[in-house]
């Protein structure tokens, strides 16, 4: 008897099924965000990356061209099992011929080659206005902005930035997500918590009047508590967006992890909203002390993530992309690192018997399911997950690292 074999019997032993957990975690699309493999800088400038956000550390090798970036995506897919989008920012439009299109005039055609790239692999796209490192970005304000010439400005990229999402769902045939983001606010404490927050409203909304197909588009709204140098207030707070979502039929509130108090987690607030909205959209990241984007482990609070969507039958109802970005390692290790965790943490939560659980706590059986919790943690899920890379095709174990290795040297180091 194989390992896989008698790890499925022991799983069987509890009333999960893992042969059916691999094969549904083989369906589930999960969003890999173009952004870790260049410091989140893009290609429609060469200015510092601002709005808030960080990016710590100077690892050789950092793509510099969509030839390079697309290069080292097409490695980090070819280490991690499992369905995979792209996650591109509006930043990483990719001009030929030394065409140039600002943000407000933006156009499909300025992502051809990621719609190339994407079908190649059977890929869909998700995507982002970029609201940040732009010279049109008022004393830190877009959307929110007391300026009407800059609101206009950032309301017809967002415009831009929905026909777009439309385009790459017509192309690769699976919705785009559309999630706006923006780093608006202040440093310290403002005498006008409201005028912000309405303009940013206003704006939003007038995005959304866009014409879009509702069945190919989603848009997303983001909250954020702050930024570095937007300490005291944001305009997207958390209540913001998710008070907007519920207002606007078709928005989905984004959750972040890394975009609330240190003592928030979102596993809680997963089945809090799944109560309320038909669909809800994840970017998943790690968070330590604050939105620091770290890269995603197979840690605690990422499993408890994935547990709360698999145990509530919503893998088909969460929108999942990764979101995170660390230029002090090896970029392709990174990238590769955090997706392979959050696929670990949905087979794990694939392999706990939800039901039996459920049925503990419903029956007040407490003592029960503290027992039975403790001990499906040492059931032997690595066996599992070995199976699950073997039928992917991919490394199991550590050895993936060693091409990592390789293509630093071969490639990487000489750029």
């Amino acid at each position: 008897m194989t390992r896989y074999e008698e790890a499925k019997k022991i799983y069987a032993g509890i009333g999960v099924d893992t042969d059916a957990a691999i094969a549904m975690l083989k369906e589930i699309p999960v969003s890999l965000h173009c952004w870790q493999g260049d410091d989140v800088i893009g290609f429609d400038h060469d200015g510092p990356l601002t709005g808030g956000i960080q990016t710590t550390g100077n690892y050789p090798g950092k793509a510099t061209t969509p030839e390079q970036l697309l290069q080292d995506m097409d490695k980090v897919i070819s280490l991690t099992p499992g369905k995979k989008k792209l996650n591109v920012h509006a930043c990483y439009a990719i001009f030929e011929d030394g065409e140039f299109a600002d943000r407000d005039k933006l156009e499909p055609k300025h992502f051809a080659k990621w719609v190339e790239f994407a079908k190649e692999r059977n890929m869909g796209i998700d995507f982002n206005p970029t609201f940040f490192s732009h010279d049109k970005v008022k004393d830190g304000l877009t959307l929110s902005s007391p300026d009407e010439e800059t609101r206009k400005f950032w309301i017809e990229h967002g415009k831009a930035c929905i026909r777009i999402s439309e385009y790459f769902a017509k192309e690769t045939g699976v919705p785009c997500v559309m999630n706006i983001w923006t780093g608006d606010g202040y440093k310290d404490i403002p005498a006008d918590r409201m005028g912000p927050r309405i303009r940013y409203k206003e704006s939003i909304e007038a995005i959304l009047a866009e014409p879009y197909d509702k069945n190919l588009v989603k848009p997303c709204v983001e909250s954020k508590v702050f930024g570095i140098g937007v300490e005291a207030f944001t305009a997207g707070s958390a209540e913001f967006s998710l008070s907007f979502a519920a207002m606007h039929d078709g928005c989905l509130p984004l959750m972040d992890n890394g975009h609330y108090h240190p003592t928030e987690v979102v596993s809680d607030k997963i089945p809090a909203l799944l109560a309320f909205f038909p669909e809800i959209a994840l970017h998943i990241t790690r968070p330590i002390r604050w939105d620091s984007d770290h890269v995603v482990l197979f840690d605690d609070e990422t499993k408890e993530m994935a547990k709360e969507i698999v145990r509530n039958n919503a893998l088909d109802r969460v929108y999942m992309a990764l979101d995170y970005f660390d230029a002090s390692i090896n970029r392709i290790s990174a990238w590769t690192v955090g997706f392979r965790s959050w696929q670990k943490a949905l087979l794990s939560a694939l392999c706990t018997p939800n039901e039996m659980l459920k049925k503990l706590q419903d029956e007040n059986r407490m003592s029960e399911l503290m027992v039975m919790q403790e001990e499906i943690k040492t059931y032997p899920f690595g066996d599992v997950w070995a199976e699950y890379c073997a039928q992917c095709g991919v490394a199991a174990g550590a050895e993936w690292f060693k091409e990592v290795e390789a293509y630093e040297q071969e490639v990487l180091l000489k750029r």
